[in-house]
């Protein structure tokens, strides 16, 4: 993948454009805006990608049941990745794969949030559990998830089997901290990184974003090779990496520009929209 040129002036190129006949979107900071909604020139563009042969799909920290809506609105057809790529399931919802959390290391990431005075949510059983409401993040995770939260006094009945541990913090440094320790005490067991500022994410090792690409490239029958990835955070740049094509949204920062070949408009100003009809554009061209 070329990552010569990142600005959102730069032209695509033409001969990579035509090789892209898949394209995985993330979803939160890239494919809807900031308060959750799709716009409709977005859906628009996912159409007309579709009728030009290029399909498109979603990947996301969220569970799966909030995927589920933005399947439907957009015409999503074939394989979709919930949990960072960890869990797999066809647009109908039928789950073709799951990975789930080693129950030792979903053990220690509880106990280590705990113990730094970090909230923590559970997501199990097609459940989100959480040992409080949270007036905050709780009211933007029901519209995200589609899902209520299931208040709990003790998180451990549902650590043999967690999809995800997430820690929840609007004290950005320390969930940063939080974010090294628990990556460096869980070792190869476990994918940790922060999907958003406030949130970090500890799911299992494959359930990270540059092998949920790959899972998704085999189920939809593509290489990898032949896919665009489109993100806006860190834990967005394992797929921009290992994609044909890695595009980062205008918003996004820094590092995960430098791991993309291409840069878009932001989520609000429908990037995900303007990069596609870029794409079906070049293909013609071609």
């Amino acid at each position: 993948m070329s990552r010569s040129r990142n600005r959102m002036d730069a032209p695509l190129d033409i001969a990579l454009a035509e090789t892209i006949r898949l394209v995985i979107c993330d979803i939160d900071g890239t494919i809807v805006r900031d308060d959750k909604s799709l716009s409709r020139e977005t859906v628009e563009a996912v159409a007309a990608a579709r009728e030009a042969g290029i399909a498109v799909t979603l990947i996301s920290a969220r569970p799966a049941s909030g995927l589920g809506d933005l399947v439907r609105e957009l015409g999503i057809r074939g394989a979709v990745g919930a949990f960072n790529g960890g869990t797999l399931f066809e647009a109908g919802g039928e789950v073709i794969e799951a990975h789930r959390l080693d129950p030792a290391n979903a053990r220690e990431a509880v106990r280590r949030l705990d113990a730094a005075g970090v909230p923590v949510w559970v997501f199990a059983d097609g459940l989100w559990l959480a040992q409080g409401e949270d007036p905050h993040h709780g009211a933007r995770e029901r519209k995200a998830a589609a899902v209520e939260p299931t208040i709990v006094e003790d998180l451990s009945p549902w650590l043999d089997r967690a999809d995800k541990v997430v820690g929840v913090s609007d004290d950005h440094p320390l969930l940063e901290r939080m974010e090294r320790e628990i990556a460096a005490a869980l070792g190869d067991g476990a994918n940790v990184v922060r999907s958003q500022l406030y949130f970090l994410d500890v799911t299992a090792r494959v359930a990270n974003k540059g092998d949920g690409a790959r899972f998704l490239a085999e189920a939809h029958g593509v290489h990898l090779s032949q896919t665009a990835a489109v993100g806006d955070m860190p834990n967005d740049i394992p797929m921009l990496e290992r994609a044909g094509l890695g595009v980062a949204m205008g918003q996004a920062g820094e590092a995960v520009r430098a791991a993309a070949g291409f840069v878009t408009e932001t989520n609000e100003a429908d990037g995900v929209a303007r990069f596609l009809r870029r794409l079906v554009e070049a293909r013609r061209g071609a």
